[in-house]
């Protein structure tokens, strides 16, 4: 005798319908795609802020989870809270599944903010910047102008900078919606306007009536920023004039002198997992004894932004290790502008576009 099997209810039917929906998006999340919101300007014009974009996880290798003890589909803490989405009671190692490609230069790289040090390195907050320097790769800033193993770089076609512009009169923002320039990007005092904007909508902004003036704001050399990796101060460097500096790669060998501790220590004491490391009168010491060289155990990053004078990249913090890449910026889903009204807030133009 055969019994019929007993039918769910429409409250367990639903219920198994969210576990699945859950299960399957954070498969999705984990394994191939992961939104992502553009929140500041650092990339502007290339990105806007209000951009929704795809972050592809496959192109550089999906991370395995090192943080397991995490709610699904949260980052730090639960939707709309303070309250922590984790426990870092277990951290399993890193690892990353084979991916489509390496990271190249000039990629649009998502990547957890090394100098998070609160977080564990996967749970560390989003950051979207330009990988301008790979491994291996010497990277130099001369006068604003990126210089590539000796090279002048090639520059993301709308990269922004910052410039002092001397009207003839008040100017209002209607003024700048003109020159696409939105309210972010400009700020007004004493009769005069920095403005974040691209060098050819600078040179349209010189041909105006009602402009006097229009000067790049760039940082003279030698005017050291203490602000800079590793030592601005010490090298009188500033994000203008910045390097040499090679970017760290996977078995590259350096000499410990004291110029080498002074430019790399930073990053070997917290992204090569050493955890008895000491510096002394710029000497490096790991597990008390002196080291004389240096093996670098993973490949890292040069990250700047395409908004050069409103980035803070790695002109500031440093390399990002090859264990924070989260993913190659892949395509926009949908933008909205948050100083437009109702149907003209969204952006059709971008609707889909890839990202370069």
């Amino acid at each position: 005798m055969s019994s019929e099997k007993k039918k769910k209810g429409p409250i367990r039917e639903w219920l198994d319908a969210l576990v699945f929906a859950v299960i399957a998006a954070s498969l999705i999340r984990w394994l191939f795609l992961e939104p992502f919101t553009i929140p500041t300007a650092s990339m502007e014009k290339s990105l806007l802020v209000g951009d929704f974009l795809f972050v592809s996880k496959m192109h550089y290798g999906t991370r395995t989870p090192q943080t397991i003890l995490q709610m699904p589909l949260t980052h730090q803490k639960i939707w709309g809270t303070d309250i922590p989405s984790y426990s870092d009671a277990i951290q399993l190692p890193y690892y990353r599944l084979p991916g489509f490609t390496s990271v190249k230069r000039n990629d649009v790289v998502v990547f957890n903010y090394p100098d998070e040090f609160e977080h564990p390195v996967d749970l560390k907050t989003n950051y979207i910047k330009r990988a301008v320097g790979i491994s291996g790769d010497v990277v130099e800033i001369d006068n604003a102008q990126l210089i590539i193993n000796g090279q002048v770089a090639e520059n993301p076609e709308e990269m922004q900078f910052s410039y002092d512009v001397i009207p003839n009169r008040m100017l209002n923002a209607e003024f700048f919606d003109k020159f696409d320039i939105n309210q972010d990007s400009f700020h007004s005092f004493n009769g005069m306007n920095i403005v974040f904007t691209t060098p050819a909508i600078a040179k349209q902004l010189e041909q105006s009536p009602v402009i006097k003036e229009v000067k790049i704001r760039i940082y003279e050399k030698d005017k050291g920023d203490p602000e800079i990796h590793p030592d601005g101060a010490y090298y009188t460097w500033n994000r203008d004039n910045f390097g040499p500096l090679t970017v760290p790669a996977k078995g590259w060998t350096i000499d410990l002198t004291e110029d080498n501790v002074r430019r790399y220590a930073f990053t070997i004491r917290h992204y090569e997992g050493i955890e008895d490391l000491r510096i002394e009168a710029n000497q490096l010491f790991i597990d008390g004894q002196k080291q004389d060289s240096y093996t670098f155990k993973q490949n890292y990053y040069f990250m700047m932004g395409d908004n050069r004078h409103d980035s803070l990249d790695s002109r500031f913090w440093g390399f990002v290790p090859e264990d924070h890449i989260v993913g190659k910026a892949w395509f926009l889903w949908l933008s909205l502008d948050k100083h437009k009204t109702m149907f003209s807030r969204i952006r059709f133009d971008r609707f889909l576009k890839s990202i370069d």
